[in-house]
């Protein structure tokens, strides 16, 4: 509702048909949320036929030839080989490796880009891709299409998810999935707050420090997410997340 002085002096349509009108239209908030309603609709079209599929983050500095991109290669491959497709970020390092480790083995391999500037375009192993403009999209339409994360070490932005996955678990947004971050040692001072500090102030309840499990090897990270789909589906891992798995807690130096 408008009124005095803040009716417009033009009808919408009149701005939207005359040649001779400001353009600045098209940069307002009501055109942006069009523009977020095509990316939620795009993205959904690109993998609603997708089928099980388990996304792995990591940081986009790790080169080739480094432990981290090694591990999230033989992850990659190995989800693939236990009939998971492998969704990434799409860009460099650890996504690379893990898209590589899926389509070399003639895996499903999903890139979800971001535009951001020292960070553009997608790999080379990205056989499905898609660059959003805003976080929250890709965020989503990564929830929406795994039935696990796999976190290897990284940065804020692997932060950023990672605590989006606990946070949405924990407060019951989407139901239980398994969580599984790689590399104890990366890892270990992180936990050790969250249960030395955190939870010992009564910040978290007693059990949100074992909504993940820490692993090292990649063949076992694959194994875990099995073993959750397995008790969740009777006995089928690729249902998506229709009811609770027992993931396991947290193991290794963070005990």
């Amino acid at each position: 509702m408008l009124r005095g002085d803040f009716i417009p002096k033009t009808t919408t349509d009149q701005r939207l048909l005359d040649k001779r009108g400001p353009s600045d239209w098209v940069h307002t908030d009501p055109w942006r949320v069009l523009r977020i309603q095509a990316e939620f609709v795009e993205g959904f079209g690109l993998l609603a036929e997708l089928g099980p599929a388990v996304t792995v983050f990591g940081s986009a500095r790790v080169r080739p030839g480094s432990r981290e991109y090694e591990q999230a290669e033989r992850i990659g491959t190995g989800l693939v080989e236990a009939g998971y497709a492998v969704i990434t970020g799409g860009g460099p390092g650890v996504m690379e490796a893990a898209n590589k480790g899926a389509t070399e083995v003639g895996g499903v391999s999903v890139g979800l880009g971001i535009e951001l500037p020292l960070e553009m375009g997608l790999n080379d192993y990205v056989e499905i891709g898609m660059e959003f403009r805003y976080f929250f999209v890709r965020k989503t339409v990564f929830i929406k299409y795994s039935q696990a994360f796999v976190v290897l070490p990284g940065g804020f932005g692997t932060l950023d998810e990672l605590f989006e996955a606990l946070t949405l678990v924990q407060t019951g947004k989407i139901t239980r999935f398994p969580i599984v971050l790689v590399g104890s040692e990366y890892w270990s001072g992180l936990f050790s707050w969250i249960r030395d500090t955190a939870l010992a102030s009564g910040n978290i309840s007693s059990g949100d420090d074992e909504l993940v499990t820490v692993e090292d090897d990649p063949d076992e990270v694959v194994r875990i997410i099995q073993r959750a789909h397995a008790q969740r589906n009777g006995g089928d891992p690729g249902l998506g997340r229709a009811a609770e798995p027992e993931a396991g807690p947290m193991t290794g130096p963070v005990d």
